[in-house]
């Protein structure tokens, strides 16, 4: 951990807690001032001495809020919109414990405007706090060199380009890297750390044997160095893992998701009420898709198309947007693309297929494609457990047929109707591009993310994004 770490995430707590003070006295001088009581006269008495006492006291549950939620977490870099809606949760999480205290105790508020004229200079003031301690962070690297880790990168393969590029790119992760190594020797490393100095050793390579590890792990540990590493296939699986004990003997589950336990039965229940209120809300919708499918062409209003998920297939449900048998025009009789679509194909190399100007597609079917009106029928599915809200998309038996070793990790969990690959343009994105946003999902799951994905996918229906879902 680099000491401007440590120091500007330790001056974040009094930093935050002066901005839930401010947003009290803003709240507060709002409420008071005489062109707001000249439109809404105060009929109670509170006292700015008594006002600031119960901020004071208040102020700390919010920085509990907000320890709780990771926004004091020790990382080099937060996304500064993931850090806005952390704020925004921790602050809200904060007012609904004084709201839930304050029933309780059966005590009133003397102003619901200052309550929620609170609420909202919170979110602001805390905000601009970070973005000023972000800004002066950069400040203090770029002028002063404050913060800078002297990199030293071994090995020789594609991660040290990727790492190099990224570190160039982006100078708030403040590295340097003082050396490139293709292999390496302790009497080499012991040279660097005399000058330029070394902070940090980053492994790439994963093909390195054991002994020379040990030996590098020591050079490490005896001159206090950062040692980090590429994991391969293997090391990168066993991140998630679960120790159990028989007897005395010590056993370690690799895990495939951290999706289990109680978070798949919070997903499974987010999955049971969002399906539920879509489908109630959007009951008046369906009636209308089916009256113009069925004015626009002959066949059912519901497309059944088989799909897999966790390797069994099911019929996932949409609203038909193809002439009947569309799916016999595509295949052969042994599962194969027909010749006159797989020249057509727009997802080039990988089992996917994807054509522009379908002639398979209605009318109706082209809009509502285009609009992605036609996914909404998936709610059924998720409601009868055999996709979730969010997940990777589900895919043909002919496609999973194709999959390679690695791609069969999609079949983990359930598929969803949006999932991490949707939301990043999975439209224009190749298939092992997409498969690599589909494992991180799998690997890193939790409700947050869950909760960005929904986010995400309303705004990109919104902006009527064709990725969306």
């Amino acid at each position: 951990m680099k000491k401007s770490e440590l120091v500007f995430n330790a001056l974040l707590v009094p930093i935050d807690f002066l901005m839930i003070v401010l947003a009290g006295v803003l709240a507060y001088s709002l409420r008071f001032s005489v062109e707001f009581s000249s439109l809404r006269p105060i009929v109670f008495d509170l006292p700015f001495k008594n006002f600031m006492e119960i901020v004071f006291a208040i102020s700390p549950i919010f920085i509990i809020s907000f320890a709780l939620i990771g926004l004091y977490n020790m990382k080099s870099v937060r996304k500064l919109w993931k850090e806005i809606f952390q704020i925004m949760i921790g602050v809200s999480a904060g007012f609904m414990f004084i709201i839930f205290a304050s029933f309780m105790q059966r005590e009133m508020f003397s102003s619901r405007f200052i309550f929620f004229a609170g609420w909202f200079f919170a979110i602001i003031t805390v905000v601009i706090g970070r973005i000023v301690v972000r800004i002066i962070q950069g400040w203090m690297a770029n002028k002063f060199k404050f913060g800078f880790h002297r990199l030293v990168l071994l090995g020789e393969n594609g991660a040290v380009k990727t790492i190099q590029k990224e570190i160039k790119r982006n100078k708030v992760l403040g590295y340097k890297i003082v050396r490139k190594l293709r292999d390496f020797k302790v009497e080499d490393l012991e040279r660097i750390y005399k000058d330029p100095g070394i902070d940090e050793i980053i492994l790439c390579s994963t093909n390195i044997k054991e002994d020379r590890i040990q030996e590098l792990l020591d050079f490490c540990q005896e001159k206090n160095i950062d040692f980090k590493f590429v994991p391969d296939m293997f090391q990168a699986q066993a991140a998630l893992f679960e120790m159990q004990t028989i007897s005395d003997i010590t056993l370690i589950e690799v895990k495939r998701t951290p999706l289990d336990g109680w978070g798949k039965i919070f997903k499974r229940s987010i999955d049971i009420i969002g399906s539920l209120l879509g489908l109630i809300i959007l009951s008046p919708f369906f009636v209308f898709m089916a009256i113009i499918i069925k004015m626009d062409s002959a066949g059912p209003v519901l497309a059944r198309l088989e799909r897999v998920a966790r390797g069994k297939k099911f019929k996932l449900y949409k609203f038909r947007s193809m002439i009947e048998n569309a799916h016999e025009m595509k295949y052969d009789k042994d599962g194969n693309l027909r010749s006159e679509f797989a020249r057509l194909n727009e997802r080039g190399e990988g089992p996917l297929f994807k054509m522009k100007n379908d002639p398979r597609i209605t009318k109706v079917g082209r809009f509502i494609r285009k609009t992605r009106l036609d996914e909404f029928p998936q709610l059924i599915n998720v409601l009868k457990g055999e996709i979730s809200l969010i997940g990777p998309r589900p895919h043909e038996p002919e496609e999973v047929a194709k999959y390679e070793k690695h791609h069969k990790k999609l079949l983990t969990i359930k598929p969803g109707c949006t999932g991490m690959a949707q939301v990043s343009g999975s439209s224009g994105l190749d298939f092992e591009r997409e498969v690599k946003l589909d494992i991180y999902y799998i690997e890193n799951w939790s409700l947050f993310l869950d909760l960005i994905i929904i986010i995400k996918t309303l705004l990109m229906y919104l902006r009527g994004d064709k990725s969306a879902c």
